[in-house]
């Protein structure tokens, strides 16, 4: 062999090893990037997941406060002045744990408020109800809160005796 074919042999083989380590970097980065994607993907799917639960738990919360309402035989002990028995029932308010989801259950302040119909016949209160489901650390990633508000009125007949306080 002459010694310029050698020198030609040895460039062409230099060239293929930055090729081959280039096209390493390359496929490297890719997967680095395939891998973030997926894990992102994979996390916000988790989060999705855990705020339909957090919305249901919110649900069930405020399915909890309309049952303290509107139950017919829920009436605070003491009616209030000139009004006939059963007075309307009080603002409910509690913290529930379903699922590991802490759900607060609360009245608005403003309400109940209570308005009278018909000649001062029915007395009818409004509330506003809001339930606030919430799991995990404020501020970290895996943080969820869902809230629902609801308002609702009660009616009630004041000159009516139990049973048949509701109106019609």
């Amino acid at each position: 062999m002459n010694p310029s074919s050698i020198r030609q042999h040895q460039a062409g083989r230099g060239f293929v090893l930055p090729s081959a380590v280039f096209l390493l970097v390359i496929l490297a980065a890719l997967a680095a990037f395939l891998v973030r994607i997926s894990t992102t993907q994979s996390t916000a799917s988790a989060q999705d997941i855990q705020g339909a639960r957090a919305y249901q738990a919110a649900r069930a919360g405020i399915e909890w406060g309309l049952y303290q309402v509107l139950d017919p035989s829920n009436a605070s002990a003491v009616p209030p002045t000139n009004a006939a028995w059963p007075s309307m029932p009080g603002c409910p308010g509690g913290v529930l744990v379903l699922e590991g989801f802490n759900v607060a259950v609360s009245c608005d302040p403003a309400a109940p408020q209570d308005f009278l119909e018909a000649g001062n016949s029915r007395s009818i209160r409004v509330y506003r109800l809001v339930a606030t489901a919430s799991l995990g650390a404020v501020g970290t990633a895996n943080y969820v809160e869902r809230q629902i508000q609801v308002t609702v009125s009660k009616c009630r007949a004041r000159d009516a005796a139990a049973p048949g306080y509701e109106c019609p």
